[in-house]
C-alpha cells in the first residue's frame, strides 16, 4: 500500500501535558508528511518497545545491546534498566505523560537507559550536550520547560544553575559511572514497567539544533518519526542485524548520534560501543577491540583516523557513514586506502531528525552525495520555490514521512514552504536524482559578481598533501563585495609561510577558474568545531 498524505485531523494522542503539543506550529504550517499505514494518528504505538521490548519478547534478551569501558548490557538487562529508571521518573519524579525530561551525560549505557525510560512513561526526551554551559542550558530550559532532569553527577551543577537563570522548577536526580542517586533510587522498584500507551503522533522527543547563535531552535518529533527514520535510513542504508556491532562519536544529544548509536543498531537487536569520547588513536582501538562493523563519524575524523588505520586489524567494518559536513574526496580516498571500505555519505537535519539523501555500495558516485532515501522527496528550488532543471544550483527541498516542526518558534515559516522542508542547503541535481552539495545558502561566496561555492574550493585544497584540514569564508571586501578567504591547518609548518600559502593558491588555480582561488590564506592550529565535530564558520567570520 502506498504511503498517504497525512490527514489534518486533531490529534488522537494521550499524552496528558499539553505543552509541546500547545506549542507545535498550526497544522497548515506543517510541510507535508507521507504516513505509511499503520503509523497515522492515534495508531498505537510506543519507540521503547519497537526498539527495546520487542527483542526480549521475541527471545533476544541475551544479546549484547549496550557495551562501554566501564559497564555491558544485554537487551533483557537494558530494559530492566529502562523499566527501573521509569519507576523512578513516574513515582518519585512524578512524570505524566507528555511532561519534558531533560537528560544529560556523556554517551553510556545509562543515558540509553534514561532515554528508553522517558519513553516509556510516555515523557518527551530532551538531551543535552554535555559540553553546554549555563547560559546555553538556560535558553534550552526556557523553551522545553522540562519537569524533571536526570544528569550525570558531574554535570549536575550546571543543570541547577541554569535552572535558577531560566526560573525554572525541575527536579533533578543524578548518576554517576557508579551508582549515585538515580541508582539507589532504582534499587527500589520492580523490574517490569507497563509502557505508556503512546500513539504514532505523541512526541518523543526535541531535538535542538547545533546552531551557534541566537536562540536555539527546538525540533519536535513523534514516535512515527523515530520508527519513520529507522524505515528509510536503517531499513534501506545501514540494515543492521544482530551480528553488527556500531560505533560512532557524536553525542547522543545531536540526532546523527541517536540514530547511528541508539535507533539503528535497536533497531536490528545489534550492539552498541558507547564511550565518553574519542581520541584518533582510542577510537581506532575500540574498533580493532569490539570488532566494530558499523562506523558513523564526521569527515573530519576519518581523516585524522585513517594514518593510524594502517596496520591494524580493521577488518570488522562493512559500513562506514559520514556525516554532518561535505565529504571532501581526499578524504574518502584516504578512508578507502586504509581500510578497504568506501565511506558512505549521508545528507539530513535536525528538522528531519536524521538523514534523507545518500548512497551506499555500488550506488556510491564519486562527488555525489546520493539520492533521496525510499519514502522521501528531493527536489532543487529557487527562492520563489520553483524546481529547477538538472544541473542548476539552488536550494535543497525535501519532503517525506518526517519534517520539521518547531517548538513555539516563528523561523518555522523560513524553513516550510509550499509543504517543502528548505533545509537552507545549495545543492544541484542531476538527472538520476543524485544531489551535489555546494554550500549552506548562507555560506555561498559572492565576490565581484561570481557565486563560489567554498566547500569547492576547500576540496581543491584538500588535494594537497600538505593540507591537513581547511575551511574557506568570503570575508568583506570594499572591491569584491566578498573575498575567498581560507584558513588551513597544515600537516607541519613550513619553514616559509608566504611560500607555503603562495603555493597553495596556485595548487586551486590550477584545479579551478581562476576567480575561485583564495586571496588569503591563514594558517591556523585548528579548526573551530562543536560537539559533534562540525565546523562552526561563524568563529572564523569573526577573525576577519
Amino acid at each position: 500500500m502506498e504511503p498517504v498524505e497525512l490527514a489534518r485531523q486533531e490529534s488522537a494522542a494521550v499524552q496528558i501535558d499539553s505543552f509541546v503539543r500547545d506549542r507545535l506550529p498550526p497544522r497548515q504550517a506543517w510541510p507535508e508528511i507521507s504516513v505509511e499505514p499503520g503509523q497515522g494518528d492515534g495508531m498505537a504505538l510506543n519507540c521503547a518497545y519497537e526498539l527495546l521490548d520487542r527483542h526480549v519478547d521475541e527471545g533476544s534478551g541475551e544479546t549484547l545491546a549496550v557495551v562501554s569501558e566501564q559497564q555491558s548490557l544485554t537487551y533483557t538487562m537494558l530494559r530492566e534498566h529502562a523499566n527501573r529508571i521509569a519507576h523512578v521518573l513516574a513515582r518519585d519524579l512524578g512524570v505524566v505523560p507528555g511532561n519534558r525530561v531533560l537528560l544529560r551525560g556523556f554517551n553510556s549505557p545509562t543515558l540509553v537507559a534514561a532515554w528508553f525510560a522517558v519513553q516509556k512513561c510516555g515523557a518527551v526526551a530532551v538531551t543535552t550536550m554535555p559540553l553546554l554551559r549555563r547560559a546555553e542550558l538556560a535558553k534550552i530550559l526556557d523553551i522545553a520547560r522540562p519537569n524533571a532532569a536526570l544528569c550525570e553527577s558531574r554535570l549536575a551543577a550546571e543543570v541547577h544553575q541554569a535552572c535558577d537563570d531560566a526560573d525554572a522548577t525541575c527536579r533533578i536526580v543524578s548518576w554517576d559511572a557508579a551508582c549515585g542517586d538515580l541508582h539507589r533510587r532504582m534499587a527500589r522498584f520492580s523490574a517490569d514497567f507497563a509502557n505508556a500507551p503512546t500513539t504514532a503522533d505523541d512526541v518523543a522527543l526535541i531535538g535542538f539544533t547545533s546552531g551557534t547563535t541566537g536562540r536555539p531552535k527546538a525540533t519536535v518529533h513523534f514516535h512515527r518519526d523515530v520508527m519513520a527514520t529507522c524505515r528509510a535510513v536503517g531499513g534501506h542504508i545501514v540494515r543492521p542485524s544482530p551480528a553488527d556491532v556500531f560505533i560512532g562519536t557524536a553525542p547522543l544529544a545531536f540526532t546523527f548520534g541517536l540514530g547511528g548509536l541508539v535507533f539503528f543498531p535497536m533497531q536490528g537487536g545489534a550492539t552498541t560501543v558507547l564511550n565518553e569520547r574519542y581520541s584518533p588513536e582510542t577510537f581506532v582501538d575500540a574498533i580493532e577491540r569490539f570488532r566494530a562493523t558499523v562506523c558513523f563519524t564526521v569527515p573530519t575524523f576519518y581523516r585524522r583516523v585513517a594514518p593510524l588505520a594502517r596496520g591494524r586489524d580493521l577488518s570488522s567494518l562493512r559500513l562506514c557513514v559520514s556525516s554532518g559536513e561535505a565529504l571532501p574526496s581526499a578524504v574518502r580516498g584516504l578512508w578507502r586506502d586504509a581500510t578497504g571500505v568506501e565511506l558512505t555519505e549521508f545528507m539530513g537535519s535536525t528538522e528531519m531528525l536524521h538523514a534523507f539523501v545518500g548512497a551506499t555500495g555500488p550506488e556510491i558516485r564519486e562527488g555525489l552525495i546520493g539520492r533521496a532515501l525510499p519514502g522521501y522527496r528531493v527536489a532543487i528550488v529557487d527562492e520563489d520555490g520553483r524546481e529547477l532543471k538538472p544541473g542548476d544550483i539552488g536550494l535543497l527541498a525535501v519532503k517525506g514521512p518526517t519534517g520539521c516542526r518547531y517548538l513555539d518558534d516563528p523561523r518555522q515559516r523560513d524553513y516550510v514552504r509550499n509543504g517543502w522542508n528548505v533545509t537552507g542547503d545549495t545543492c544541484a541535481m542531476d538527472a538520476d536524482g543524485y544531489v551535489r552539495y555546494h554550500a549552506r545558502a548562507d555560506d555561498i561566496i559572492v565576490s565581484a559578481g561570481y557565486n563560489i561555492s567554498g566547500v569547492e574550493v576547500e576540496n581543491a585544497l584538500m588535494e594537497h598533501p600538505a593540507v591537513l584540514e581547511c575551511a574557506v569564508i568570503g570575508a568583506p571586501d570594499a572591491e569584491r563585495g566578498q573575498s575567498v578567504t581560507a584558513y588551513v591547518v597544515a600537516r607541519q609548518l613550513p619553514d616559509d609561510e608566504t611560500l607555503f600559502t603562495e603555493t597553495l593558491k596556485q595548487h586551486v588555480r590550477d584545479r579551478l577558474a581562476p576567480y575561485k582561488y583564495p586571496r588569503a590564506i591563514h594558517l591556523i592550529d585548528a579548526l573551530p568545531r562543536n560537539e559533534s565535530g562540525k565546523l562552526q564558520r561563524f568563529r572564523l567570520r569573526e577573525c576577519v
